[in-house]
This record gives structure tokens, sequence and C-alpha cells, in this order.
């Protein structure tokens, strides 16, 4: 076990506390979780990342320049909030840019492989009063058996079951950090949930780098597989699926998964853009008129379900005509929820070069307006679901009033509602972003 008394050399003292930040993804919270308990089991105890701690642990994102730029001030806060602290950078950003992070005073840097190996790998490196780099080329890796046995809150809880993407979207950099697909051995999700299962999670939130892919690089076995084998489990109430492509919406996987009565009708479709002209210069792999009809194919299947999207604005070479066509063909899906974020230039990947980079003012305005219209998205199909009665699973409780979520994924809020249980809501009206109801 390590001993502190200065960043350069540990004499005879045990460091107790570790503070994690973790920024972007479900797969990236699912990853600190499982190095978190890593140092659990090592014998620390975790602290907010605003206190004092002995080591902080950066899971960094590069998915975006304003993520990556977060993910560097974050390691600069923790140094200035002890600058006796041991310093570990994880993740996207590490698997990017792990030299240049050392000059931050990172003692270890692990990027998208041997987390599982976080505390020792940290002990080394301080035994030996060195900075370490554990970064390797992950183009061609094993699924890396991480695992987890409980989450911030006791409900509902994300399941990583899949690994890299071999997509290469012309704006994306996340194949070059995560690496080519890798799935999870269904025998290791089983033991995973029925573990979450037995601790009181009622949600299994399958997620994935790709989820669409999990099981091609296995034999005979496929994310729909998966779902069944979870939905046998005892204890699951809800499964709820994380990203998905719309070709993977064939009508064949749909008409399966509403024959699964845990599947919850909430499903994010990642579209990006509305425009023919933009999806084939991003190098995605589907038509808008292909994408409304695994909407549609979802809508008949489970009626009322919630539909969520990622939207990038200003994309190289994207016309005030092209923005026009995908706010309209996002009213036309009617989304109840859109993730708006502007095109971040990322070095490497084929946009990077691409003729058309519009100004940051361009780009700005038109995610005021793509929010804007998300936001009356949002408004209008929750306002659909005042007067009916869903079932809510409710994760926290405060002062009397219960707090959980919809089969939708919409939060609600209504009085007697206590973590862990799920009951008949009726709901009575928006509440924020939410909405509000009576338990029944």
């Amino acid at each position: 076990m390590m001993g502190a008394s200065s960043r350069d050399g540990y004499v005879n003292a045990v460091p107790k506390t570790v503070a994690f930040c973790t920024l972007g993804c479900k797969v990236n919270q699912y990853d600190s979780q499982a190095m978190l308990e890593k140092f659990l089991e090592a014998g620390f105890s975790q602290v907010d990342f605003d206190q004092a701690a002995d080591v902080y642990v950066v899971n960094t994102c590069v998915v975006t320049a304003a993520g990556e730029q977060k993910s560097r001030q974050m390691l600069r806060r923790a140094l200035r909030q002890n600058p006796e602290a041991q310093l570990v950078a994880a993740g996207c950003l590490a698997q990017k840019d792990a030299d240049k992070l050392k000059g931050l005073g990172v003692r270890l840097v692990v990027g998208n492989q041997h987390r599982g190996s976080v505390v020792a790998l940290l002990e080394d490196a301080v035994a030996k009063g060195q900075q370490t780099v554990a970064v390797e080329s992950i183009s061609r890796i094993p699924y890396e058996p991480l695992g987890i046995s409980r989450q911030e809150g006791r409900s509902r809880a994300n399941v990583k079951i899949q690994e890299g993407c071999d997509r290469f979207c012309a704006y994306c950099i996340i194949p070059y950090v995560r690496g080519t697909i890798r799935s999870r051995a269904p025998e290791d999700i089983a033991l995973e949930v029925r573990r979450l299962a037995q601790a009181g999670y009622r949600e299994m939130v399958l997620t994935g780098i790709h989820l669409s892919s999990y099981g091609r690089d296995l034999q005979n076995v496929t994310l729909l597989d998966a779902v069944r084998e979870i939905s046998r489990m005892p204890g699951i109430d809800r499964i709820r699926l994380g990203s998905l492509e719309p070709v993977a919406a064939t009508p064949e996987f749909v008409k399966a998964l509403a024959e699964i009565p845990q599947v919850c009708p909430q499903f994010h479709l990642s579209l990006q853009s509305g425009s023919d002209e933009v999806l084939r210069r991003m190098r995605r792999r589907y038509t808008s008129a292909e994408y409304l009809a695994a909407a549609e194919r979802l809508k008949e299947a489970f009626p009322g379900c919630a539909l969520t999207t990622d939207l990038m604005v200003g994309f190289p070479g994207e016309t005030e005509e092209a923005f026009g066509q995908s706010l309209s063909f996002c009213r036309e899906v009617g989304f109840a929820r859109m993730h708006v974020f502007p095109y971040s230039k990322r070095a490497g990947t084929e946009a990077d070069r691409m003729p058309g980079q519009l100004s940051r003012e361009t780009k700005a305005r038109r995610a005021k307006d793509a929010i804007a219209l998300s936001e009356a998205l949002s408004e209008s199909y929750r306002k659909a679901l005042v007067g009916t009665r869903q079932v809510v699973l409710f994760e926290t409780a405060h002062e009397g009033c219960g707090r959980g979520h919809s089969p939708q994924l919409i939060e609600v809020e209504a009085k007697g509602g206590q973590p862990g249980e799920i009951r008949q809501v009726e709901i009575t009206g928006l509440l924020g972003g939410g909405l509000q109801g009576t338990v029944i």
C-alpha cells in the first residue's frame, strides 16, 4: 500500500481518500465506478472532488473541444486543491495525449485499457518516484474485464456490455481512442446483472460505445440475445437500451423487443443531421427516410414511446437550407428530448480537413435555435403525459417527495415515493424539465 509525505515519495503513511471526476458518456461513468471499486477494495474511502483528497482520478473526454478543455481544467483544479495529491488521468484524453498530460503533473496516465490495475500501477509509480504512462495501442486488444457491484443511487445501474467502434464517421475521434469493437462475454454480463439485482437495482441500462454492434465479434450472440437473457433474471423490472443506430431498429429487432415486457419505451436513436447531404458527408450509414422508418417502427411497436437523439449543428458545409431541413425533420419525428451540440473540429478526423468550416458565431446561433426547438418538443411530449398514469421507479427522496423516472425516462416528482419503489403515479402537471404527480 502507498504511503504519503509528498508528491515525490511516499514514506510510512497510507493515503486514505480518493476523489473522482467523470466527464463524458455513460460508458465513462461505468469505467469510473469500476476503478473506484478497485480503490475501495484497497482500503481507500471516497470523498467529493471538491474536497482535499490523497488521490484524484479524472476520467477524461475528447468528444468535443469543450470536453477536452474541461478535462484539463479538472486536472489542474485537483492539484490546486491539494498540491501534495497523486493525480491519475484516465479515459479518452489520456489515450490521445498521454505525454502532454505528464506536463500537468499527472502521476499516472491510464488510457482505455489497464483501468482494472489502476491502484497497482499508481502504487508502483509512487514507489519508484516517477510518472507512469500505462497507455498502449488499442487497435487489436480484447475486451477489458471491468466490473461493478454498485452505483450511485440504489435503483438503476449502467451495465457496460460493449467497447469500441469501427464506424469512423467523418467528425468523430472515438474510434481512434476507444479502439475496435469488443463485446463483453455473455456470462460476465449475467454475473454482474445478478449481482446488481441482488443488491436492489431494478433497472439495468445497457451501455456501450457502439451498442448496436454488440456480439458482432462473438459467435452466435446478438444484442437481442443479451436483452432476452437479462429479462429472465429475477428482480429485473426494467431494461433500458443506450444509444442505438437507426439501422439496428429493423422490423425483426423491434418486434422482438416489444415482446419483452421489461424493455422501456424510450429509445435513443442518434441522428446528427436531418439533411441527407450532410449525413452523406458525415459518413453516417443511413438516410433521413431510413431514420424516419425506424422511428415510426418503434412508435408503432411501443405506443407513446419517447424517442431521444443527438443533433449536431454547423458541420462543415452545412448550409442554411440544410440546417432548416434538420429542424424540420426533428419536428416531423417529434423527439421527446434532443442533445444539441455544435460541430467541434477534432484533429486527425476527415471533417477536420473539409472545406466550408463555419464560424463560431454561426454554429452558436444554430445551436441556440436547435435548443429552442428541443425545449418546445420536450414540453409538447411531456404535456401529452399529463392526466396519464405512469409507473415510476423512485430513486431519491427529499422532504417527503420522491423523485424517479417514468418508463420514458422523464423525471417525475411525487409525494410519498420512496427510493427503490416502483409505484403508479397519476401525472398532474409539468415541473421544470420533468413531471409532477400523485402516487396512487
